[in-house]
């Protein structure tokens, strides 16, 4: 790796730098597309394409101190059965509007918590679901599960609906860093959340844990990527804890005085990396993590790795539709961000009305820059012949593009006749490097640090 003085220099530790799950990124959406146009970007899927599905489901038990997400708390279930008809009536109107023969590749549900859902509304959603469009050939149908909130008829109504991966959060095992992010969650029950898991027959497994967090050491994240490691999960999300309680109000409640410094970060960032590195996992990007036959690990080693919402994926759908409170859709137009608030989501959709808010439509520079981005992020390089090929920029352009971004870090990328190359060594940079690439103004939009 680069030294750390020189890491130091390049503004690493300082920094504060978008996750690039798009481009441009969601500070940067405005008004301008609306309904009428999510009607458009949908009726111009190409017939019997396939597309990616996410259904965001709102609600908490409780609030993790640590989330960022747009999520809040419910002591009943009154609202989520409200809001799951809700999301019935989006799904119906979807269908008016999905050219003849489209289908899903991918299927998620998000949160919040989805796993708050009774069998009954997890059965209903999902007819609702293939009542919309089919499941294509190889299809991957994923849900967000709290081992807090998980029980053995829930997930065999998820198994029988067809989930067919399972993503659980772990963030941290340790008893303090648990009572610091309010976020309580035993080994052992999560343990246990695992094992029914598999035995409906899912047996697929990714897992997600957070380094950054308050009172973590390389001691602690050693144990719990340990313990993690003992329910051989299929992939693992290593993702920084991203501490911005100016936009997150329930951060405020997590001293910031316990937080490790910038380069403890990256040391306890290491730490785990080199860990799943000796049990044999393969690195996939910045901040993942998975077995030889997973299929991030084949897009990686075929060169069809992506970058969205979710972070990285195999899925080569060219069309995302998030339906849900402040889901956001992609298209090849652009993107589509439905009303943040879940009572303005509901009232829209009881109206008839898709709630799209606000969005962005790509311009030309927005697609060259956007795929500068993905594969800086994905695959470490940027191949000269595919970017000439693909865009309207002249080879000269292009270099000047990848000359001023290596300058601005020492010239310790690569730069050849093909493209540009970041060494190993170097990876560290990846989203400041992505950054180089970004036109947009990024001084107000109070994102994450760099480590």
């Amino acid at each position: 790796m680069v030294d750390r003085t020189q890491l130091a220099r390049l503004g690493l530790f300082d920094a504060k730098v978008p996750r690039y799950t798009s481009y441009p990124t969601a500070p940067h959406f405005a008004g301008g597309v609306g309904p009428d146009r999510f009607v458009e970007w949908i009726e111009s899927i190409p017939e019997y394409g396939n597309i990616s599905l996410y259904l965001h489901v709102p609600f908490c038990r409780r609030l993790c101190w640590f989330c960022a997400c747009r999520t809040q708390g419910t002591a009943t279930l009154s609202p989520v059965e409200a809001y799951v008809g809700t999301l019935l009536q989006e799904l119906a109107m979807l269908r008016k509007h999905l050219p003849k023969g489209v289908k899903l590749s991918r299927l998620h549900w998000g949160g919040g918590t989805p796993t708050l859902l009774t069998p009954d509304m997890m059965t209903r959603l999902i007819a609702g679901i293939r009542e919309t469009a089919d499941f294509a050939d190889n299809a991957e149908f994923s849900v967000e599960i709290d081992p807090n909130e998980i029980d053995a008829d829930r997930l065999k109504a998820l198994a029988a609906g067809g989930m067919n991966r399972a993503s659980i959060g772990v963030q941290d095992f340790d008893e303090q860093i648990q009572e610091t992010i309010g976020r309580p969650q035993s080994y052992d029950l999560t343990k246990q959340a695992v094992e029914m898991i598999r035995e409906t027959g899912v047996t697929s497994l990714n897992a997600d844990i957070l380094f950054g967090l308050p009172h973590q050491t390389n001691a602690k994240i050693t144990e719990t990527v340990q313990k993690l490691l003992s329910f051989t999960p299929d992939r693992v999300a290593l993702y920084g804890y991203a501490h911005v309680p100016w936009m997150a109000k329930r951060q405020q409640l997590i001293p910031s005085e316990a937080l490790p410094a910038p380069d403890e970060r990256l040391a306890l960032f290491e730490t785990a990396r080199k860990l799943f590195m000796w049990d044999g996992y393969d690195e996939i990007g910045i901040d993942h993590f998975a077995i030889k036959s997973d299929g991030l690990s084949v897009a990686q080693k075929t060169g069809h790795l992506r970058r969205n919402f979710q972070g990285y994926t195999d899925d080569t759908a060219d069309v995302l539709i998030g339906l849900g409170a402040s889901s956001i859709s992609k298209f090849p137009q652009g993107f589509a961000q439905n009303a943040s608030a879940t009572s303005e989501h509901t009232g829209k959709i009881r109206d008839g009305v898709f709630s799209t808010a606000r969005g962005h439509a790509f311009s030309q520079d927005d697609m060259l820059r956007s795929r500068l981005i993905e594969a800086i992020m994905c695959d470490f390089r940027i191949e000269a012949a595919e970017i000439i090929n693909t865009f309207d920029i002249s080879r000269a352009a292009l270099f000047d593009m990848l000359n001023a971004a290596n300058s601005q870090f020492e010239g310790i990328l690569e730069v050849t006749e093909d493209g540009l190359f970041v060494p190993q060594n170097a990876r560290v940079l990846t989203r400041l490097i992505a950054r180089s690439f970004d036109a947009y103004d990024l001084s107000k939009a109070g994102h994450s640090s760099a480590i």
